[in-house]
């Protein structure tokens, strides 16, 4: 990477490619741009890379990766940090990507962190875009986020031995639901319908789960939330039968996360319900040098697949070279015999900043 450009007020940042999000889409770009010899940075508004993979379902096996019989969500995100390591390229998290705008034949980015980024080619790979809980609808709700109201799970011995209610009707609820049943003193389900989204088998799970005593649960809304000494512990439930007051340690609200393309859909950017349009050969928008990928990509026959993301992922950065290295012609080489890529992929750490 070149050296930052100093000479306006701000620091510019210099690089070959900007990737826009730092789940697997995102990381495997870095890892196909360190192959083919450009220089990356990527940006994630979340505090750690892996996307929606770490955020909803971290836990949750996979089974589609080539070569990969099965492995976790964090496990695919991990494997990947790793394989992007040797390049030792930036992955700046925590910061949103706000502006995008030309400069001259390359782009210039700027994060919410106050950093700029100046780019030959934009990467963006940023799923369904920021995502943002569904909150509880409750006045109330607000005050007790991160003092009993949870809208993630981050690590499940955070409910040890505590007294737990999840409310929600998907995959993510009914996961967690079984995941805490062995670690939390106690397990409550709460969902405003007796039949659930997830899946079925994940359904019989919890069906099963329940008869054998393990989890309770409970049809309905919650009407209030309740508190303790300043922290929440229950709620008053409006169900088919009437109204019921549960108590409880902690609420986890898993309702959902809602997409928010956020500054992204200030940009030039032709979006369509929340996709943006590419070719189905090189995956670039409208604008030159500016790609999607993974989710938030739109074509003919798009599959929402890991696999699709690599692929498209792999062919964006081969155009991309094109606007990095407009003089030099790429000549293909397998991985195989690439002394000089065996040589890199034998030391290096990823940087996070």
């Amino acid at each position: 990477m070149e050296q930052p450009d100093t000479t306006g007020q701000d620091t510019v940042e210099r690089t070959d490619v900007a990737i826009v999000g730092a789940g697997p889409a995102g990381l495997w770009a870095m890892f196909e741009a360190g192959v083919i010899g450009l220089d990356c940075v990527t940006i994630d508004a979340l505090d750690r890379a892996g996307g929606q993979c770490t955020e909803l379902y971290p836990d949750k096996p996979i089974y589609d990766i080539p070569a990969v019989p099965r492995c976790s969500a964090q496990e695919l995100v991990d494997r990947l940090l790793e394989q992007c390591a040797p390049f030792g390229f930036p992955i700046y998290l925590g910061e949103r990507a706000e502006t995008l705008a030309r400069s001259g034949e390359r782009w210039r980015l700027t994060t919410s962190a106050g950093r700029t980024i100046d780019a030959a080619a934009v990467l963006i790979a940023a799923g369904n875009g920021a995502f943002v809980p569904q909150r509880v609808a409750l006045p109330e709700a607000e005050r007790f986020e991160g003092n009993g109201l949870h809208y993630a799970v981050r690590e499940a011995e955070r409910f040890k031995g505590r007294r737990v209610l999840i409310a929600g009707g998907g995959d993510s609820a009914l996961d967690w639901a079984l995941a805490l049943r062995g670690v939390a003193a106690h397990v409550t389900l709460l969902h405003r319908r007796v039949a659930y989204r997830a899946a079925p088998a994940t359904a019989n799970a919890v069906m099963a789960a329940h008869a054998a005593g393990q989890i309770d649960l409970v049809t309905g809304t919650l009407e209030a939330l309740h508190e303790s000494h300043g922290a929440l512990r229950g709620a008053r439930v409006k169900t088919l039968d009437g109204v019921r007051e549960l108590e409880f340690d902690d609420l986890i609200a898993l309702f959902g996360l809602v997409p928010d393309l956020g500054p992204l859909a200030n940009w030039d950017v032709d979006a369509r319900a929340g996709r943006i349009p590419v070719d189905a050969c090189r995956y670039e928008t409208a604008l030159p040098g500016v790609f999607a990928i993974g989710d938030i990509a739109l074509y003919d026959n798009k599959q929402k697949l890991i696999l699709s993301a690599f692929h498209e992922s792999s062919l964006a950065l081969r155009k991309a070279f094109a606007y990095a290295r407009p003089d030099t012609q790429r000549t293909h080489v397998h991985s195989s015999y690439d002394s000089a890529l065996k040589q890199k992929l034998e030391t290096g750490t990823y940087r996070v900043y």
